[in-house]
């Protein structure tokens, strides 16, 4: 995945600030193919011109109200997940302490069944792959390559039942519950 950010020059004139990788990763050695590649990262109300990469300080994974987040997820088949763990090859129990160190205030949303609520407006876009999303008394959705929904600070959870990993890109803005 290449990362291309636009911005302004001394003069003013448009230019290319950041033309490289994802800044942050995470990858979760007990969950094989997981990760997650954050682009872009906003505290509060944007303002530009920018000048610096607020991605490499970013703190929280979940947006903060007023602020946003894009990045690329990569979620494997849950069967391959499944099997590996039936031969041993992987201890969901570090997978989660894993998750947690990452992203500490998603893991605390987080329920064991992988369902979770966040306050934010979530756009999901598969690029790759096909992924379920499934929200309250077991309703799922199916998505693939193109399709877009969007999260509207519901309970949710992903499921990949496909066979090959799912792209997915993600963007967050952090909303107000009322």
């Amino acid at each position: 995945m290449k990362r291309i950010v636009t911005g302004h020059n001394q003069q003013g004139k448009s230019i290319v600030l950041f033309e490289d990788g994802a800044v942050k990763e995470s990858v979760f050695p007990n969950l094989p193919g997981m990760c997650l590649k954050e682009i872009w990262a906003t505290e509060a109300t944007p303002h530009v011109p920018v000048s610096e990469d607020p991605t490499v300080n970013m703190e929280t994974f979940i947006a903060p109200l007023g602020g946003t987040r894009i990045r690329m997820e990569y979620y494997p088949p849950d069967a391959k997940l499944a099997e590996l763990a039936e031969k041993g090859e992987i201890d969901f129990a570090k997978a989660g302490e894993e998750f947690a160190a990452a992203m500490p205030d998603l893991a605390s949303v987080i329920e064991p069944d992988f369902m979770h609520t966040t306050d934010t407006i979530d756009y999901n876009i598969i690029i790759s792959g096909e992924l379920w999303c499934e929200l309250d008394d077991g309703v799922e959705v199916h998505l693939k390559p193109g399709d877009c929904l969007v999260q509207c600070g519901t309970r949710h959870a992903w499921r990949n039942k496909g066979s090959e990993t799912c792209i997915k890109a993600a963007i967050m803005v952090g909303a107000m519950r009322k």
